[in-house]
């Protein structure tokens, strides 16, 4: 794991030591081989479940396809931030990358944390670049109020996961994951037992984040530049889903009273953001929307707490985290050409951009989990996971797949078919640059297809 953490902390020095002809080509070219030295996390070579690099890092099946994506994902940041931000002086071109740079230092660490403590102090740690990313970078005057809703969901919700930390240390003597998974599995019994694990969760509910506390994401999306659009759908809600499951493999819920609520409201929330999905007409509100409905079916699998609903909900999340960073690109190339995220404003250009479309085709396919894709690994894992927890759950999943299937294809209809408006007739033609990105994002998905256990965290 150090493999890729000491290359990533070496980068902030290249980053301010590179001269300015040569230092996107350098920083991107560095970020890409660790993104390729990180690949080799994916080919488990331990029979235990824990790897060490010190005392307080390892890496286990579940947290090396998530350190893989979070290193894939920077230099494909750079890739798509270069046209915005090459007009900034270059000190400010340098701070960006900085801040871009710090975010996977601060990813990759909690990600590989075998202290509670340590990951908490990540966990928070990446608040700080990313609102940096979105109220300097953004592009409206409504990128203050996102970074405030951003930083006060976050801040108010992880308050009561330190004081579940806190008296866990109290009572057992150590954070550290290594040993109290050694420990028989804690039994949550009594009401003030069900109300701390209710406050370890609220943390990671919020990041995800579950419907009814998601109010934050759509402004953050919408707000932020490219690079922030990226990180935020890509790896920042995976790491509250990887919470979920930290705490979730260590705590047992013997009865489900607690569960009840939370199970509620993230499959109703998959209905009901794909129904928002369906009246959207802002391209990136869409695309945000959509990320809370999966992530609303990630976190219904992480409740029941059974290996073949983990498996799937790692599963999705990788997917889903390489779908939805690849349509926020493709919907950054039509904000470059239009200048307006409104889709009917937007529509048309599958007769200018050809190649383009078939990339929104991709995509959308793969946001709707067309097979053989593991989206739809993914997700038939977590409906038949659900579904043998309570039959009833068929219902909420099914329609939820069904409203998916119908907003995704909206979505391609109404941005690349029909008449192309007055207003992009002198249209810029698509770049290597982003082909080079589509490409570098739905590749290594249509290649999971082939070998899927690499992401699926748990031994199925």
């Amino acid at each position: 794991m150090l493999k890729i953490l000491i290359p990533t902390i070496l980068l902030l020095p290249s980053i301010w030591l590179s001269p300015p002809k040569w230092l996107w080509t350098s920083t991107l070219s560095n970020s890409m081989m660790i993104a390729i030295i990180s690949l080799i996390l994916l080919k488990w070579p331990s029979e235990t479940a824990w790897t060490n690099s010190n005392l307080f890092m390892a890496t286990d099946p579940l947290s090396t396809p998530l350190l893989s994506l979070t290193c894939w994902i920077l230099p494909l940041m750079i890739l798509a931030s270069q046209h915005h931000i090459l007009l900034e002086p270059k000190i400010q071109q340098r701070t960006y990358l900085t801040l871009m740079t710090l975010l996977q230092i601060f990813l990759i660490m909690a990600f590989s944390a075998t202290e509670l403590l340590m990951f908490y102090i990540m966990f928070e740690a990446t608040l700080i670049p990313t609102l940096f990313i979105i109220t300097r970078w953004g592009n409206q005057a409504e990128r203050l109020n996102a970074g405030t809703y951003f930083l006060f969901y976050t801040l108010a919700s992880s308050l009561p996961l330190l004081t579940a930390l806190l008296l866990l240390q109290k009572d057992t003597g150590t954070l550290s994951i290594l040993m109290v998974n050694l420990n028989q599995p804690f039994l949550i019994q009594s009401w003030g037992d069900k109300i701390w694990w209710a406050a370890c969760l609220l943390a990671f509910l919020v990041k995800m984040p579950l419907y009814s506390l998601h109010l934050w994401l759509p402004k953050a999306h919408v707000e932020a530049p490219i690079a922030g659009s990226m990180v935020l759908a890509a790896i920042l809600l995976k790491l509250g889903g990887y919470g979920m499951m930290r705490i979730s493999a260590t705590f047992y819920l013997p009865e489900n009273v607690l569960i009840y609520p939370f199970m509620a409201l993230a499959l109703w929330g998959v209905i009901m953001t794909g129904l928002i999905c369906l009246r959207q007409t802002d391209l990136k509100s869409l695309i945000a929307y959509s990320s809370v409905g999966h992530m609303s079916m990630v976190a219904a699998a992480i409740l029941i707490q059974t290996p073949w609903s983990f498996a799937g909900a790692t599963i999705l999340m990788i997917a889903h985290g390489l779908t939805s960073s690849a349509l926020f690109c493709l919907a950054n190339t039509s904000y470059e050409r239009t200048h307006s995220r409104t889709m009917m404003l937007a529509r048309g250009t599958q007769i200018t951009l050809n190649l383009m479309s078939a990339w929104w085709l991709v995509a959308t396919l793969a946001n709707l989990a067309l097979p053989p894709l593991p989206n739809l690994m993914g997700e038939l894992m977590i409906i038949m996971s659900l579904f043998n927890w309570s039959y009833w759950t068929l219902i909420m999943t099914g329609a939820g797949t069904l409203i998916t299937v119908a907003y995704s294809l909206y979505l391609f209809i109404t941005t690349q078919q029909g008449p192309t408006p007055n207003n992009i007739n002198s249209i810029t033609p698509s770049f290597t640059r982003e082909h080079l990105l589509m490409s570098l994002h739905l590749i290594p998905l249509i290649l999971l297809i082939l070998k899927p256990q690499l992401i699926s965290g748990w031994t199925l």
